[in-house]
């Protein structure tokens, strides 16, 4: 075999070291021979079924932790999609052909994440080293006792730890509820410019910690014949880039009404930004739609870049003046600013990376599905484009990053 040739199911069966793979929901997927072997079960009676329905807890010995340790590991590797070694554990295992009769295993786990095309964990690789017999073969019984009582205390000390955690994501939870009104309360309500509909859209990451500072503005500009629109991503998480996002965000609007044109409006913000705290590296996007003239000004501070429909379907990424992000530069300097014609009936979406970037992915990937999204369905209403830009670039695994969205008929 060679190449792409290569049997990787054959080579997997082969392996000398147990290994099983495990789906999102901890079913098993597969398990090679030496897995089967290590666990004294059947490929019949593992695959299709839920790990911990083949190795349950024994329920006369608390103190065996190595079964809801293991979960704990694999529920990590899901979330964090980074590889989990664990330390020596202890399992009680029941024979399969003879229940309620346990034996005691020591077992060296490692789990890593296998990943899909959309950059998601979609399978756990769950591999096993068995150190029974070297345990055993290190002091016998009083080595055994010995374990015995290090269990016990580690058991107690897990314990405590899951608690100090349940706390830990009890806050969290609050945190992330107050983040997401305070975001809420500060973007603005969508509302109609002038005869052209407008779409805007927010979605938090999943999981409790991910709420970030992603914004998004529509200010019409004095004189009723041109529009400014933006958006905006302020590194990292919480209270702190919530907060600091509607500071970011109010300036940018004020700017925006009295700038001659976007780049000007960013170099105010970040003159603005380096007098806020957690400001450092925030990227933003800005668009002057100009309604009588028919044009497009932008700039960019490291955003990715604007997007521009036309009515024959055909996609322009506006990406001729993108510049660092804000406070990426130790002295002030003037931003590249450029313009495009537009024609009535095109399509305008500004958008933060979480819509397109995906984890070990290109960024050129992700543009690439928003550009073929938007030539599909562009001819639509932009509440409809703005839902169907969502649905078809959103991973089934959820968000990894907020994502702020704005959809304008021109």
């Amino acid at each position: 075999m060679n190449g792409a040739g290569i049997d990787y199911r054959t080579v997997f069966q082969a392996l000398p070291g147990a290994a099983a793979l495990l789906t999102r929901d901890l079913v098993y997927a597969d398990a090679n021979k030496a897995y089967l072997s290590l666990a004294g079960r059947t490929h019949e009676q593992i695959i299709g079924r839920y790990l911990f329905d083949v190795f349950p807890d024994n329920p006369n010995n608390p103190a065996a932790t190595g079964v809801r340790n293991l979960g704990a590991s694999l529920r990590r590797v899901v979330q964090s999609g980074e590889p989990d070694t664990m330390a020596l554990q202890r399992y009680d295992v029941e024979h399969s052909d003879r229940p309620g009769v346990w034996e005691e295993r020591y077992w060296s786990p490692v789990n890593v994440p296998v990943f899909g095309p959309d950059g998601s964990v979609a399978l756990l690789l769950h591999r096993v080293e068995e150190v029974t017999e070297l345990i055993r073969a290190r002091g016998g019984r009083a080595a055994g006792d010995r374990a015995r009582v290090l269990e016990a205390e580690l058991y107690t000390r897990a314990r405590e730890l899951q608690e100090v955690n349940e706390r830990l994501r009890q806050a969290h939870a609050r945190e992330r509820e107050v983040a997401l009104h305070l975001q809420e309360a500060m973007l603005p309500a969508p509302r109609p410019l002038g005869h052209h509909l407008a779409a805007v859209r927010y979605r938090p990451a999943m999981g409790a910690l991910n709420v970030c500072g992603d914004w998004y503005d529509l200010i019409d500009r004095p004189g009723g014949g041109s529009t400014a629109v933006a958006v905006g991503d302020v590194v990292g998480h919480g209270l702190r880039a919530a907060g600091v996002m509607g500071l970011l965000r109010s300036a940018l609007s004020a700017a925006s009404l009295v700038a001659a044109g976007p780049a000007q409006a960013l170099e105010v913000l970040g003159l603005y930004a380096r007098s806020v705290h957690g400001a450092e590296s925030t990227t933003a996007a800005s668009v002057f739609i100009d309604w009588n003239a028919h044009t497009l000004t932008y700039s960019s501070a490291g955003h990715p870049p604007p997007l521009l429909r036309h009515p024959d379907a055909t996609v322009t990424f506006l990406d001729q003046a993108t510049d660092p992000p804000l406070g990426a530069r130790p002295e002030h300097t003037t931003r590249p600013q450029a313009g495009v014609a537009f024609t009535a009936g095109s399509v305008l979406v500004l958008y933060t990376d979480g819509l397109i970037e995906r984890r070990r992915e290109d960024i050129d990937a992700g543009l690439a599905r928003l550009a073929a999204s938007i030539t599909r369905h562009g001819a639509e209403d932009p509440e409809r484009i703005a839902d169907t830009l969502l649905a078809d670039l959103v991973p089934p695994a959820g968000l990894t990053d907020d994502t702020a969205l704005i959809v304008i008929r021109l």
